[in-house]
């Protein structure tokens, strides 16, 4: 029963939470109609779609990079085009559905157990990945919210103003992570099956291949917003992981609203609006929802090619 209200309770929570989003997005966007912002998304230029592609592109080929050191990390070996697949198809369901936890887990189980891989080393890649994913933002964010720290909007309800407590929080988390790495040479057995530490050099490919990931994330968006701003890439890039961390720990499906409503909170002071909302419409399409298309085609070929063989 107790867990059942907590469910329950997340769940109105969250419910909650994407009603105040969409609010405050109402809110911001009072002056405007939804013909508003169609005339701004049309007016993004082909060019700087084409840039958001292309960079979604190489963003989703970092991804691939996590399944690749979880195998590493875990001693077992499969060919990169079928790390690719699964990494891709699990990342693009994540990335758009949210509870990364499940979808991911769930499609990374599906394959990897179809090419032999034990089910105790597919629960490590699985906890390697989503910790890698974590890895990256406590970088960036630690490094830009220590540099660049902006202001956090009083619609938040946070305790402090600024971001720039949270890049100590970040640092330090990290730090210890690194130094642990160094220092914890002694493995768990339980069960027969070795848990070990990631080595230093791991630790640091975690580290570079997450920060690239959040990096060219924020770049997408980046190339669509208007260019007739002073806003350079490293204050944006603040004003995205912070959108992000509110999405993701909002536990709402993509973050829808939450994110957004971060970035108009941040950005409405230099960039319309309906500018805003309607590059972010563009980037949802690019970045979340045309991966996911082509994800959930390839998911439906391999499972018509290989029903009856795994």
């Amino acid at each position: 029963m107790f867990k059942n209200l907590r469910f329950n309770f997340g769940y109105l929570l969250s419910l909650l939470l994407l009603a105040l989003c969409i609010w405050a997005i109402a809110n911001e966007l009072r002056a405007y109609n939804y013909q508003d912002i169609l005339n701004s998304l049309a007016t993004i230029p082909k060019r700087r779609l084409s840039w958001a592609i292309g960079l979604t592109m190489v963003g989703y080929s970092i991804m691939v990079g996590y399944d690749i050191l979880g195998f590493h990390y875990v001693g077992r070996s499969l060919s990169w085009p079928k790390i690719a697949l699964t990494n891709f198809i699990s990342s693009a369901f994540s990335n758009t559905i949210g509870f990364a936890l499940l979808t991911g887990s769930a499609i990374r189980y599906r394959f990897y157990t179809g090419w032999g891989v034990p089910v105790v080393a597919i629960a490590q890649i699985i906890a390697f990945v989503n910790f890698t994913f974590w890895l990256g933002m406590l970088t960036v964010a630690g490094l830009i919210f220590l540099t660049n720290p902006l202001p956090i909007p009083t619609q938040l309800h946070l305790s402090f103003t600024s971001v720039r407590p949270l890049s100590f929080i970040f640092i330090f988390l990290l730090a210890i992570y690194l130094f642990s790495s160094i220092f914890i040479k002694q493995s768990l057995t339980i069960r027969g099956h070795v848990f070990r530490f990631p080595t230093f050099s791991i630790c640091l490919a975690q580290i570079a291949i997450s920060s690239l990931d959040w990096v060219f994330a924020a770049s997408v968006l980046y190339v669509i917003l208007p260019t007739n701003t002073d806003l350079s890439y490293a204050n944006f890039l603040g004003v995205y992981l912070l959108a992000m961390l509110a999405a993701v720990i909002s536990n709402i499906p993509g973050g829808l609203g939450v994110f957004e409503t971060v970035i108009l909170l941040l950005l409405s002071s230099k960039i319309s609006a309906v500018a805003i909302l309607g590059s972010l419409l563009a980037y949802r399409g690019i970045y979340y929802f045309l991966p996911t298309l082509l994800a959930a085609s390839l998911l439906g070929i391999f499972e018509l090619k290989y029903r009856n063989t795994i």
